[in-house]
């Protein structure tokens, strides 16, 4: 993540260029995720789901007693200290992804770090330049690294999905079938919403979907946005023709900004499941605009690694005055769901890259990089 960020602010030609291209990718991010919390709310209340019924289970009960715990270290994380986390006190602490925001804190330390090469680009032109180039073998060195991962990926997949199932309890994926459907039936619309905002800036979906698959099966199997960052890079410059500045940017961005599955979906759904059994009512405007905005911007900082989703209800639902009970509830099916989430996510940054790609440019290369790629 930290040379990814380097390399894609130094490569800018003048620091402007970063606000524009940060600017409108947050833009994206945070939209969707705005749009995604809609879905997630309305989804709920059509297939009917509520908090009520569901069943505590001893293990469910040794869940929510951590989650108790976490929530009480979490009150008194308002706005102001959540925007604070993303500072980096420690960089080196903050590269062992020590903490919950510690991925915001590296890419905003690379952001600096680029900022400075490009102020030295500038000041003097054969260290610029040299340090340009540096810069691009090291990332291309990373880059040679994760494509020797990559290649391992069909074991690993198999591997993950075999431990998912045999870990799964059936009797639990039974009770709660209907929450899983819901929850596939949110993430599909959001890939059609998706797809909708492609057509809008002129990029076939068809074409962008057949070019981003292989990003798409790691996240689903790996659960983690972050690491599929170096993938996402990949394949929004080779397939999709980004430049890699807004590749880059876009990327590490959308691993813990804007998720529109675990930050936007998730807790969305959660809210309106429990909202009925306090006497609200959950399609209210007075309930649907304060969660929609609370969710929107609490997606700043959700770690993009499995469980990021829990996290994110951590801080929307006591935000909303509601219990987190059924966070420990739905633990049984937390893997199920959370694959396809976290492919949404890793979506919903390569479509901000894609549609800030064609915003910026007057005559984009990506319909031409994709179809001789095809």
């Amino acid at each position: 993540i930290l040379v990814s960020m380097v390399a894609a602010v130094i490569k800018l030609e003048a620091v402007s260029a970063l606000g524009r291209i940060g600017g409108l990718v947050l833009l994206m991010l945070l939209g969707t995720t705005a749009i995604a919390a809609l879905i997630g709310a309305y989804t709920a209340v059509s297939f009917g789901l509520t908090a009520d019924g569901l069943i505590e289970g001893e293990r469910e009960l040794a869940r929510a007693d951590v989650l108790l715990s976490r929530q009480v270290a979490m009150q008194d994380w308002a706005l102001p200290e959540l925007l604070l986390s993303f500072l980096p006190t420690n960089i080196f602490l903050d590269l062992t992804g020590a903490r919950p925001t510690s991925i915001i804190a590296v890419a905003l330390f690379g952001i600096l770090f680029g900022v400075a090469g490009l102020q030295l680009r500038a000041q003097n032109a054969a260290l610029g330049e040299r340090l340009l180039g540096g810069i691009t073998v090291i990332q291309e060195w990373v880059m040679a690294l994760v494509r020797l991962v990559i290649q391992l990926t069909p074991y690993g997949v198999l591997a993950l999905m075999i431990k998912v199932s045999a870990a799964a309890d059936g009797d639990d994926i039974l009770n709660l079938i209907n929450f899983i459907l819901a929850s596939y039936a949110a993430i599909l619309l959001m890939f059609c919403v998706h797809g909708l905002i492609l057509l809008g800036v002129g990029f076939s979906p068809k074409v962008f979907f057949g070019s981003v698959w292989p990003a798409l099966t790691f996240a689903f199997s790996s659960r983690s946005s972050a690491a599929t960052i170096p993938l996402n890079v990949e394949v929004q410059t080779k397939a999709l023709g980004n430049d890699p500045s807004i590749a880059n940017l876009s990327a590490t961005f959308g691993a813990s900004i804007g998720q529109n599955g675990c930050a936007g979906i998730y807790p969305a759904m959660l809210a309106v499941m429990i909202a009925p059994t306090v006497g609200i009512d959950p399609l209210s405007l007075s309930f649907l605009a304060p969660l929609i905005l609370i969710t929107t911007v609490s997606s700043f900082g959700i770690a993009g690694v499995g469980g990021g989703a829990t996290f994110a209800a951590l801080v929307v639902l006591p935000a909303m005055g509601l219990p987190i009970t059924l966070v420990a509830l739905l633990i049984s099916i937390e893997p199920l769901i959370d694959m396809a989430r976290t492919a949404l996510n890793v979506n919903g940054s390569m479509v901000a890259g894609t549609v800030t790609q064609r915003l910026l440019r007057t005559r984009p290369t990506s319909n031409d990089a994709v179809e001789t790629h095809l």
